[in-house]
């Protein structure tokens, strides 16, 4: 990487930065005194800028961020870490004088160069197999959804690949609608697989479904839904869950989402005190996918119906340690409607 492509001098114009954000990898630009770093300016932030009618000849200092993030020179190593916690796609590496002198990616970290040797796991995988997958009918009036195809192999099948690459091949698929289709397709299939299944007798949600596993998980273990897919280290993820402590951890995915008109805000008296023209909001979207301790099972009620999320907002209730670990937006397929479904096939054609 040339370290050039991606500086911009304090002077250079909102335009001209523009033009090499659009050429580069990394989606921002980073604002120098010659290598001196002084300022971060990202493709979002000049996307804002022109929505709201800034001049496109003003120097891109004045509307870039002052507090870069950065590493000094020997901190490399914590170059993966830190774009996670900041969710940013670059960090740079400064040396003593404050000078770049290198710039760690998040696609060369964790999508470019050679595949990386996956490490063996060998932890079991819940699969939540048992809703009825209402968003998808008529498809779910004849195919379980769990059996729906994605490309040529079903969703689950794509799950427990992936999973199996860090040598997680126990899989516990908690199952109820059309569960006999389920287990005779599997029973079947031409590649074995080591799965054990869990018949809920009512319904009885993602969080009343897990704890039909109570006294049966040992240890941490991975929950995943039927309908996504990740492209993500899990390898990393298990690290970060169990550094932090975590009893649950949640992998979550940043949406950006803009409204399509300006916006205005208002006092109580009906007076007008702002404006905003298509104003972005980020939100840390829930993926379905979690590294989970045995002792959250003790927190889900017997026998009773109850989403993982409600489970979730007990433990945080009751001051256990809630974690989330964010992926980026593209890393996560959700085939749970109909327009997702299609999305979804169409990046399985480019993994």
């Amino acid at each position: 990487m040339d370290i050039r492509d991606y500086i911009v001098e304090e002077n250079t114009s909102v335009f001209d930065t523009m033009k090499k954000i659009n050429t580069g990898a990394i989606g921002n630009a980073f604002v120098c005194q010659g290598l001196r770093l002084r300022a971060v300016v990202s493709d979002g932030d000049i996307r804002r800028y022109i929505l709201s009618g800034g001049n496109l000849e003003r120097a891109v200092y004045e509307i870039a961020h002052k507090e870069p993030i950065f590493l000094k020179e020997g901190q490399e190593d914590q170059a993966p870490a830190l774009m996670r916690r900041h969710f940013i796609t670059a960090v740079p590496i400064v040396n003593e004088l404050g000078e770049i002198v290198k710039i760690r990616s998040y696609k060369e970290e964790f999508q470019g160069g050679a595949p990386k040797e996956k490490r063996s796991l060998d932890l079991p995988l819940v699969i939540m197999a048992g809703g009825k997958g209402t968003r998808l009918k008529p498809y779910t009036d004849i195919l379980p959804k769990p059996l729906i195809p994605v490309g040529d192999r079903t969703i689950t099948e794509h799950i427990m690949d992936r999973f199996a690459e860090y040598n997680c091949r126990q899989v516990i698929m908690i199952v109820n609608y059309k569960k006999d289709f389920i287990k005779a397709y599997y029973k079947d299939n031409e590649e074995p697989r080591e799965i054990v299944f869990v018949e809920e007798e009512a319904y009885l949600g993602t969080g009343g479904g897990l704890g039909l596993l109570k006294d049966k998980m040992q240890g941490t273990f991975f929950m995943s839904n039927c309908d996504i897919l990740l492209d993500a280290d899990y390898a990393d993820l298990l690290d970060y869950h169990r550094q932090s402590g975590n009893m649950i951890t949640m992998v979550c995915a940043e949406k950006r989402f803009e409204i399509p008109y300006g916006t205005v805000q208002t006092d109580q008296n009906g007076q007008v005190t702002k404006l905003a023209e298509k104003p972005c909001f980020n939100y840390n979207v829930n993926t379905g996918l979690y590294v989970i301790e045995p002792s959250f099972l003790k927190k889900i009620p017997d026998d009773t119906f109850i989403h993982i999320t409600d489970v979730i907002e007990k433990c945080i209730a009751d001051g256990e340690r809630v974690g989330s670990y964010l992926i980026r937006d593209d890393a996560w397929m959700d085939m749970g409607q109909f327009s997702e479904l299609d999305k979804m096939k169409e990046k399985m054609e480019h993994f």
